[in-house]
């Protein structure tokens, strides 16, 4: 048995911002998957900022791609062959396998979706590392009611669900956004009680002051750089700071970067700086999901899924996420979704 496919491969490292020319895609033949593996076929694929530090060759928390070596991602797809008990052709299923159209995947690295109680694309975002990176990200956090919560990139992937949850435990939200579009979004359809376009924005700071006048007592940080220091000018003494991404540092190098020059206020103002890494909390995966798919069933928690088509737009549907340009969580769709899906008009 023998299974033709498109792989997209690391064709070099990148060397400051990631360009299309970092990226191959080439046709392979996929061997017979071997004892207690599966043949998964793509249906959509997650893209995510953390995947930039993956490309670099200097070690970071997750493993490097390998130049010539196809991506990994988190994939939601259909098992069209097996050799593992707990799976059938036909199951639809979650993992890290390949950037391509059809995978070898080990069935201890799956786990079954169920198409019924949310759009697959979910289970890459709200359900899955985005959403749970945002619920123990909150919970680090520990708002109060009435507190105010300052979201950064809150429109992408895990800020929705981060501003979101900040609203269902009482407290003032505050997101800014790279365009009038996501801002809206924040406000008319998130429930957000101030939103700023950062790009837009003469002074972060000023802006910031404006949605947040009584200041900030925790910041959910997805960027880093100036908004990061706009958060600690305007913080409360006791603000609790969790740092899940600085995005706007990916594609710099180190002599790039100007780094963050108010960190005194660390001391002065007696601020809890706290980062994590979402899979070092793994073993709360099912408490996670229950409360999260309750939210979405009552209408508690919304969410926008942004989908580029097509296995050969991804290097460019990355780059541009990099970038900003995506209009919530970064999906591309791979192949057809199965007819007994959750109906799309929930994205």
């Amino acid at each position: 048995m023998s299974t033709p496919t498109r792989q997209i491969t690391l064709r070099r490292h990148p060397m400051g911002w990631v360009t299309p020319n970092d990226f191959e895609i080439r046709e392979a033949i996929l061997p017979a998957p071997p004892s207690n593996h599966v043949l998964v076929r793509a249906i959509f694929m997650s893209l995510d900022p953390y995947m930039r530090g993956r490309m670099d060759a200097n070690k970071t928390y997750a493993q490097n791609f390998q130049i010539g070596e196809p991506l990994k991602a988190r994939v939601i797809g259909e098992v069209i062959h097996s050799r593992h008990a707990n799976f059938n052709p036909g199951d639809l299923v979650h993992g890290m396998v390949d950037w391509a159209d059809i995978s070898i995947a080990q069935g201890s690295n799956l786990r079954h979706v169920d198409p019924t109680v949310a759009p697959l694309p979910y289970y890459l975002g709200a359900l899955g590392m985005p959403g749970m990176t945002a619920w123990i990200g909150m919970e680090m956090g520990a708002p109060r009611p009435g507190e105010t919560v300052f979201v950064s990139a809150a429109s992408g992937a895990v800020g929705q669900i981060a501003g979101q949850i900040a609203k269902l435990q009482s407290c003032r939200t505050v997101g800014c956004a790279g365009s009038d579009e996501k801002t809206a979004f924040l406000l008319d359809e998130l429930g957000f009680d101030a939103a700023f376009n950062y790009k837009s924005s003469t002074a972060v700071l000023e802006a910031l002051k404006v949605a947040a006048p009584n200041g900030v007592d925790m910041y959910f940080d997805n960027v880093g750089g100036i908004i990061l220091e706009a958060a600690l000018d305007h913080a409360n003494n006791f603000a609790r700071f969790i740092q899940c991404g600085l995005i706007s540092q990916y594609n710099l190098s180190r002599e790039e970067t100007t780094g963050v020059r108010n960190l005194t206020h660390i001391n002065r103002k007696r601020i809890r700086m706290e980062g994590f890494i979402v899979s070092d909390h793994s073993d709360r995966l099912e408490e996670f999901m229950s409360e999260m798919k309750a939210w979405l069933s009552s209408g508690q928690i919304r969410y926008r899924i942004d989908i580029t088509n097509g296995l050969e737009n991804a290097p460019e549907a990355f780059i541009s996420m990099l970038k900003g340009g995506n209009f919530g969580k970064q999906v591309v769709q791979i192949g057809p979704t199965p007819p007994e899906s959750h109906e799309a008009k929930h994205l």
